[in-house]
């Protein structure tokens, strides 16, 4: 009778790890992710520039990638480096630069990932509070209009 106890016992245990709770992570669908791209290409090329844009999950991967019609060939990886920039850091990859300008100390976080691109043009996408990815934009004559763009992706999905 004890023995069939204890048998019952543990076998019941994997039941009771099995009904523990998963833990959620919030995480940027797919279909969001190639919203805000063709939002923030389509602001860009509405303003003559041809760009690449990219999204990137959390973790860096890339979700998106678009490249305008007659894009330079280095833009792809300006706007996936913008982009991983600002989900890796959860900064404007501007405000990135500027920060490391300011203060020649802060010079070696250049050197932190090889997948950085510290200018502007990297926003950190965030739906609520929970940082989810990184939009970049890469290809228009200057950093802030890259920004601009990106910040258009951005208010497309109603991301901060």
């Amino acid at each position: 009778m004890i023995r069939k106890l204890a048998i019952i016992v543990l076998s019941m245990a994997p039941a009771t790890a099995f009904a523990q709770t998963l833990p959620t992570t919030p995480y940027l669908p797919l279909d969001l992710a190639t919203k805000a791209a063709q939002a923030a290409l389509d602001a860009c090329v509405a303003k003559g520039n041809n760009v690449s844009v990219a999204v990137v999950a959390r973790d860096g991967s890339t979700k998106v990638l678009l490249k305008a019609d007659l894009s330079g060939p280095h833009t792809g990886n300006s706007a996936e480096g913008k982009a991983f920039t600002s989900a890796a850091l959860g900064r404007d990859s501007g405000e990135v630069a500027e920060f490391i300008a300011s203060k020649p100390a802060n010079n070696g976080m250049r050197d932190m990932d090889s997948r950085f691109v510290i200018q502007a043009g990297g926003l950190p996408i965030k739906i609520g509070d929970a940082l989810v990815g990184g939009i970049g934009v890469g290809g228009a004559p200057s950093g802030a209009t890259d920004a601009e763009c990106a910040l258009a992706g951005l208010q497309a999905i109603e991301a901060k």
